[in-house]
């Protein structure tokens, strides 16, 4: 599933727009290499830029964080609401919960920038959060009324379960991330629920 690439918001000159994408294509290679605590500064360098221009663009980490993944969460969002209308809720809900931890484990750390950036209202992140959030709960609430999800799930936990498995394919291996994931979505299914 392709979950798109970053494009600029707004209008820019070609010049800009060069240097817009030079510093996204630097910021997306720091990230891969080193994760999400990669130095602006050195993305700077890396691009032939000064630093008031990476700032002029990206005025926080955060800032860049979203252009590098805003459009692929948003992609992401609107599986989720394709996969509504699968047949089997329950398969539609585990297809979407792979592909967000694939997309989730793509950068080292993403995980743990995602669940900070879903609390925090100000991070230019939460927005992108809040609609991957929304998208998971339509899953998560139509397994729940067709009686395939267990009662008590949400999509909080689905969130909360996605960047688990990414942390722990950081860890270890990817399979292991997988296997993780597999295992948790196991305990969603309605017929493995047992009351208190």
């Amino acid at each position: 599933m392709d979950i798109g690439t970053p494009v600029p918001r707004r209008r820019m000159r070609a010049d800009a727009r060069r240097n817009y994408e030079r510093l996204l294509a630097e910021a997306a290679a720091a990230f891969a290499e080193h994760g999400a605590d990669f130095s602006l500064e050195e993305i700077a360098r890396r691009s032939g830029v000064a630093n008031g221009t990476l700032y002029g663009h990206f005025p926080t980490r955060r800032a860049l964080l979203e252009a590098l993944m805003g459009d692929r969460m948003r992609a992401l969002a609107a599986i989720g609401q394709e996969l509504l209308a699968h047949p089997s809720p329950f398969e539609g809900l585990t297809t979407w919960a792979h592909a967000a931890l694939s997309h989730t484990a793509t950068y080292r750390g993403l995980g743990t920038a995602l669940m900070q950036a879903v609390e925090d209202e100000t991070s230019e992140l939460h927005m992108a959060c809040k609609t991957v959030l929304a998208a998971g709960e339509g899953l998560v609430a139509r397994g729940r009324a067709t009686g395939e999800v267990r009662p008590d799930a949400t999509a909080a936990d689905l969130y909360a379960l996605i960047n688990a498995a990414a942390w722990a394919g950081e860890q270890s291996s990817k399979n292991q991330g997988e296997r993780l994931l597999t295992f948790g979505l196991d305990g969603y299914r309605a017929s493995n629920f047992r009351h208190g």
